[in-house]
C-alpha cells in the first residue's frame, strides 16, 4: 500500500521556521502511521525525530496531530485514513506545547499542570493496620479516569489552552477528579477549593475537543463536569462559574428562555459586570445585538418549570 506522509519538520539549529516535507512509503494493509514514520526514519531520513515506545497504545508516547487531529500514531491505521480522509496524510507535533524538534514537543507544561492538582492520595488520620478497603461501587466511578495514559492528546486539542496557557487543562482536571472522588483521600474539600479557583474547572468551555481526542475514552470534559458537580454539592457556590450555572438554570426554569442581561449581572455582580462587560455591551448596542431589556416568558414556561421540578433542580 503506497502512502504519502506529509511531515512537519523543524530543527532549531538549522531552520528559521517549520515546514512540511513529503515522503512516499510502502506499507502493509495493517500498517499504522507510526510504521510509516519509522520507515521514513530508518530508510529515508535518519534525522527525523519523534517519540514512540510500546507501539500498543499503552505508553502514550506517540501522540501527535494526524490530519489535524491529535491521535496516537501507533493506533491510527493508514488504510482507514486513506479511505476516509484521502491519500495524503499530514503529521504534525502536538499543539499547545513548544516544539523541540520535528514531532517532539516539550511537555514540561503538561506535567506542571498535572502536578498542580496534587495527583496523589492524602489520607487523614492514623495509618490503618491493614489495607484500606473501598467498595467496588466507589472505585468504579473512578475507573474511567484511571484509564488515562498521560499521552497529552487532550491538551494538544484544548481550545482554551490555545488562548489561555494558565488553564489547568483537561488531563490535569481529569486526574483531579480521580483523587477528589477517592474515598481514601482526606482532603476532598481542600482539593475542590483548589480545582474551582480561576483557571480551574469553571474555565472549560465544553467544546468536546478533548473527548474526541482521547484514545482511551476517558472523556476529560465529562470528568471536569463531575468535579463541578462535586464542588457545588460541597457548598462551593460562591464562584463565578457556580453563579453562572445557578443563574442560567433559574432563568430557564422561570421563563423558559435565557435572560442574558440578568445572567451577566448574577454571574459577575453588578459592579464587575459594568466594568468587564460594558465595552462588549456598547459594541453589541451599535450592532443592534443587545438582548431585550424587558424579558418575557414563553407561552409554555410552566411546562419547563415542571420539568425542572421533576429533575429536582
Amino acid at each position: 500500500m503506497d502512502v504519502t506522509l506529509k511531515v512537519k519538520r523543524f530543527d532549531p539549529e538549522t531552520d528559521e521556521a517549520a515546514h512540511f516535507e513529503e515522503y512516499q512509503v510502502d506499507l502493509p494493509e495493517y500498517g499504522a502511521v507510526l510504521d510509516g514514520l519509522l520507515a521514513i526514519r530508518d530508510e529515508q531520513d535518519g534525522s527525523l525525530s519523534m517519540r514512540c515506545s510500546c507501539r500498543s497504545a499503552i505508553c502514550g508516547s506517540c501522540a501527535m496531530k494526524i490530519n489535524g487531529k491529535s491521535r496516537l500514531a501507533c493506533k491510527t491505521m493508514v488504510s482507514q485514513l486513506k479511505e476516509l480522509e484521502g491519500d495524503v496524510i499530514s503529521v504534525e507535533p502536538m499543539g499547545n506545547q513548544p516544539v523541540i524538534k520535528d514531532l517532539v514537543v516539550n511537555m514540561d507544561m503538561f506535567w506542571d499542570k498535572v502536578n498542580a492538582v496534587q495527583p496523589y492520595l492524602r489520607p487523614e488520620g492514623p495509618v490503618p493496620e491493614k489495607e484500606y478497603l473501598v467498595s467496588n461501587e466507589s472505585m468504579m466511578e473512578l475507573a474511567v479516569a484511571m484509564n488515562c495514559i498521560m499521552c497529552g492528546a487532550c491538551v494538544s486539542d484544548c481550545t482554551v489552552l490555545e488562548v489561555d496557557k494558565s488553564f489547568l487543562g483537561p488531563a490535569a482536571l481529569a486526574k483531579a477528579f480521580r483523587f477528589a472522588g477517592d474515598p481514601r483521600d482526606g482532603h476532598k474539600e481542600e482539593r475542590l477549593q483548589l480545582y474551582t479557583e480561576p483557571n480551574g474547572v469553571w474555565d472549560c468551555t465544553r467544546c468536546f475537543m478533548c473527548v474526541s481526542a482521547c484514545p482511551k475514552d476517558v472523556a476529560p470534559m465529562e470528568r471536569i463536569m463531575d468535579v463541578r458537580a462535586m464542588a457545588m454539592e460541597a457548598g462551593l457556590v460562591n464562584t463565578r462559574g457556580a453563579r453562572h450555572v445557578d443563574a442560567f438554570a433559574s432563568s430557564v426554569k422561570h421563563s423558559g428562555r435565557l435572560n442574558e442581561l440578568n445572567l451577566a449581572l448574577k454571574t459577575f455582580g453588578f459592579i464587575r459586570a459594568g466594568i468587564d462587560l460594558a465595552p462588549m455591551g456598547i459594541r453589541r448596542l451599535f450592532k443592534r445585538r443587545l438582548p431585550p431589556l424587558m424579558h418575557k416568558k414563553i407561552a409554555t414556561a410552566k411546562n419547563i418549570a415542571r420539568l425542572f421540578d421533576k429533575l429536582g433542580v
